[in-house]
């Protein structure tokens, strides 16, 4: 009997799982990196990846993940208690099916077309409404279109971009801005496509993500490059 109770709670787990997922598909984020970041809630691991931005800055995924990392610390210490004891008389089996039967059901209502449609459009409403700008994401607010990106280049030493003006290299037909440079600790904003380029400078752009790729190609290259570096 004890082994069903833990059996039917790491159901749960599992079914609170899915349903975060989801509830997290429909703030915009993917499966693969909601998953993860959902398992690393609920167990306490803490990952600081890039993908972990993305949940801390948008309002909704906080309230999700505030909820996960509750339940993960309720979670571990019921298993841990049902494991010690090995366990009381009354292990309440018959609630907990009740429990799992429900989740079952609500993550395949969930994972239908029309909620899933609803749901998106509902939350959506909810951060325009009662949320300013400046709250939410970056890229709720900068990606109007599926090509759209924000990034950024470090300018290496031998780069081709040296010594040129970023009007020169940035044309009024193409479709890319520049958000602003850091230069050690000067962030430059005003004339930009005056400035020349120096060794060093960090150049955030925004714009079409294929021709951010195509014009600066060995910068994008290099900027990866370092991150992986510093990551490991």
């Amino acid at each position: 009997m004890e082994f069903l109770f833990i059996l039917l709670y790491f159901l749960i787990i599992t079914l609170v799982i899915e349903i975060s997922v989801v509830l997290f598909n429909f703030t915009g984020m993917e499966t693969k990196v909601s998953r993860f970041q959902v398992i690393s809630m609920l167990t306490g691991t803490g990952f600081t990846t890039d993908e972990s931005k993305v949940i801390i800055d948008h309002p909704v995924r906080r309230k999700i993940a505030a909820f996960l990392i509750l339940f993960g610390a309720f979670s571990l210490a019921v298993i841990i208690s049902s494991i010690s004891n090995i366990l009381a008389d009354d292990l309440r089996t018959k609630e907990l099916s009740f429990i799992c039967a429900g989740l079952v059901i609500f993550v395949a209502v969930l994972y239908t077309p029309w909620v899933k449609k609803r749901a998106t459009i509902k939350l959506e409403e909810e951060m325009e409404q009662h949320y300013q700008m400046f709250e939410r994401p970056v890229k709720d607010v900068l990606y109007l279109d599926e090509n759209d990106l924000v990034t950024d280049i470090v300018v290496s030493e031998g780069s081709k971009l040296v010594g040129r003006k970023i009007m020169d290299i940035i044309m009024k037909e193409d479709d890319i801005s520049i958000l602003f440079i850091q230069r050690g600790k000067v962030r430059i904003r005003r004339e930009l496509y005056d400035s020349e380029i120096q060794e060093g400078d960090q150049i955030y752009l925004y714009g079409n993500g294929k021709e951010i790729e195509e014009k600066f190609k060995k910068e994008l290259e290099h900027t990866r490059q370092m991150k992986e570096d510093g990551a490991t």
